[in-house]
């Protein structure tokens, strides 16, 4: 596994009290941990179902820094309730997953996630980001086009079972969307 002061610097989250860590109702965000990752991939199968990454999926995305840059979102008592996470890469970065435990959710924590990933894309370097979204999440691409994305195609038939589409969202960043 490659640390993360390997190749190019991660962009870190501010210290408690200060910067965009400090979130929703005493929530705070910090780095992935490897010590996080049973909890993670729990709260996985409760969010996404068939559709989950399991813990090796996890480990793999770990194993993935410094290109892969993770973070979870903490409440007062340290118990995670949300994370997210990108894929940075050359000028173009992937949104690779946003979730919120259903306890967090209609607070602000998804868009809390979101604008940190934005951030950090930013301070990657990155000028487009591009995720996918379960064409039947609302809430999801609610979420997204609020935050600057747009459709820009369509994946038929791409989540399975169930052949929902996939939509393509983008945002550009470095100052275009703020």
């Amino acid at each position: 596994m490659r640390s993360a002061d390997a190749g190019a610097p991660l962009p870190t989250v501010a210290p408690p009290g200060e910067g965009p860590n400090q979130g929703p109702e005493g929530v705070r965000l910090r780095a992935l941990e490897w010590t996080d990752l049973t909890t993670l991939a729990s709260l996985e199968r409760d969010l996404f179902g068939e559709d989950a990454w399991s813990i090796e999926s996890w480990w793999h995305e770990l194993a993935g820094r410094p290109r892969r840059d993770y973070v979870v979102a903490v409440d007062e008592a340290d118990q995670i309730v949300g994370y997210a996470g990108l894929n940075l890469a050359g000028e173009t970065g992937d949104v690779m997953t946003i979730a919120v435990a259903p306890t967090a959710q209609g607070r602000g924590l998804g868009h809390h996630l979101l604008t940190e990933l934005v951030r950090r894309a930013e301070l990657g370097g990155i000028r487009s980001l591009l995720l996918e979204v379960r064409a039947d999440n609302a809430t999801a691409r609610k979420l997204y086009e609020r935050n600057g994305f747009d459709v820009i195609s369509a994946r038929r038939r791409y989540y399975q079972p169930g052949d929902v589409d996939a939509l393509v969202m983008r945002r550009l960043i470095g100052g275009t969307h703020g």
